[in-house]
């Protein structure tokens, strides 16, 4: 509201019709370029990023199916209470 007062008093009444009128072609253009950028970069990318997509499940896939078929964990011996190797005190 205070735009379109200070346009008022800067334009006159005279230019301030013809003055809107221009903004919103400018206005309006400048929309339809963004959507068609918008269109341009969603078609660039939408394949890729579907591979990419199908990629992980995939690699998710291999990962989680021998999890599921043996659900026990492998045993894995502990080594921090073992021995330390003895030297050859012989010499």
């Amino acid at each position: 509201m205070v735009i379109l007062l200070l346009a008022l008093i800067v334009l006159g009444p005279e230019k301030l019709p013809e003055a809107i009128r221009r903004f919103a072609r400018v206005y309006g253009e400048i929309r339809k370029m963004s959507t068609g950028f918008q269109s341009e970069f969603k078609t660039a990318f939408d394949e890729p990023l579907r591979e990419l997509r199908e990629t992980a499940q995939l690699t998710k896939d291999a990962v989680m199916k021998p999890l599921q078929e043996n659900p026990t964990p492998p045993v894995v011996a502990d080594t921090s209470e073992a021995d330390p190797p003895q030297k050859d005190t012989e010499s």
